[in-house]
């Protein structure tokens, strides 16, 4: 089960409560305040680490809860400090704070839920009215509406995201030269907390672009050691594969094959945006063009398409260096149509192959190490 979407609630502990206390032992009938802090409460710190690859586990367990200060003990004794809660998540996440959903309100018998101007829920009068009903709670558009709080990218990297409250003071910090005797402490503060959304934007050197059926999966199995599902059916692929090329020197690249393509897909049509935010950090984009036509689709359309469905998503993502190539190169229609897509989109490199059949591949290597080195560098 892959999840590289996934909602939380969390909340930081809360302070520990001071202490109203007075020293008392023998021969001492008038001690002073003695009174402890209260602890401070834990924090929600985020962890990046590359040892995991989805959101799984904040998916069965979205609560993320701090622990609570303890509170202060007579003798001076202080409350111990609430205990971190520390959540790891894999490098690539994106952490949006989320407005607090609009709490479900029943209509007491007669009335009906009305919205008022500043958003807040109120009852009308309405004699008709015989069933109770329930306020609508809020929508949110999948990562627009939300505020980007924390893009965690690197392996170790740390994000408090909900901050613990402060521990109340007891009341031997009140005491004064006139007020000798303080019978009050402070409470704790509560911590921080709210509603978040955590997006997992994988991080690969390369991402494999293409419509359904164009051969993204075959060619990540021809690279790699990756073994994602391949079928003659479009939308095999339903969440990110990721492969590891190895180079006869150790070098390595990452590629990243994922759902594939239509038209639409930046609002989100088929798996539109869980193909499109995966290839945002990936250093260049390898489009992958079935040459061949099978699906009655013409090259030169589908690539023109592709270009057109990156720019309306992010106008950033042409900027990035591109390899086009012709996968399915061993069917008959494919050599008349690399000829004509030449044509029709001139000046254009294109690097024929035939992934099933490992035709192509040493230089199609050759090719997107040179272009990955030329971004980053040996």
């Amino acid at each position: 089960m892959f999840v590289d979407q996934v909602k939380v609630f969390a909340r930081a502990g809360r302070g520990g409560r001071g202490c109203v206390a007075f020293r008392r032992e023998i021969f001492v009938p008038k001690g002073g305040p003695d009174g402890g802090n209260g602890g401070r409460g834990g924090d929600v710190i985020l962890e990046a680490s590359h040892d995991i690859n989805n959101l799984i586990a904040q998916f069965f367990n979205s609560r993320l809860l701090a622990q609570n200060g303890e509170h202060g003990l007579g003798k001076g004794m202080d409350g111990h400090a609430g205990k971190d809660c520390v959540v790891k998540v894999p490098c690539g996440t994106v952490v949006w704070r989320l407005p607090s959903p609009i709490p479900t309100v029943i209509a007491p018998e007669g009335a009906r839920v009305v919205q008022a101007p500043g958003g807040e829920q109120a009852f009308a009068v309405d004699m008709g009215a015989d069933e109770p009903v329930e306020a609508a709670e809020a929508t949110l558009a999948t990562g627009h509406a939300g505020e980007l709080v924390a893009d965690l990218v690197e392996h170790g990297q740390q994000f408090a995201l909900c901050s613990g409250g402060r521990g109340g003071l007891g009341n031997r910090n009140f005491a004064t030269a006139r007020r000798q005797t303080p019978r009050f402490a402070q409470p704790g503060e509560l911590g921080g907390e709210g509603h978040f959304l955590f997006e997992l934007r994988l991080i690969a050197d390369a991402g494999l672009v293409g419509y359904p059926n164009a051969g993204k999966s075959t060619l990540l199995t021809a690279i790699s050691k990756a073994r994602p599902k391949i079928a003659a059916y479009p939308f095999t692929t339903l969440h990110p594969q990721i492969g590891i090329m190895e180079y006869p020197d150790w070098h390595r690249l990452v590629v990243c094959d994922v759902p594939g393509l239509i038209e639409g897909a930046h609002r989100n049509v088929g798996l539109g945006h869980a193909f499109l935010r995966h290839i945002r950090r990936c250093v260049v984009l390898v489009l992958l063009l079935d040459m061949a036509g099978t699906d009655a689709r013409e090259p030169w359309a589908d690539y023109r398409q592709i270009l057109s469905e990156l720019k309306l998503y992010d106008p950033a993502m042409l900027e990035k260096p591109r390899l086009v190539v012709a996968n399915k190169m061993d069917e008959p229609a494919a050599t008349a149509n690399l000829k004509l897509f030449r044509r029709k989109i001139r000046g254009v490199p294109v690097l024929p192959m035939a992934a099933a059949f490992d035709v192509g591949m040493e230089d199609f290597r050759n090719r997107l190490r040179e272009a990955v080195t030329a971004v980053r560098g040996a």
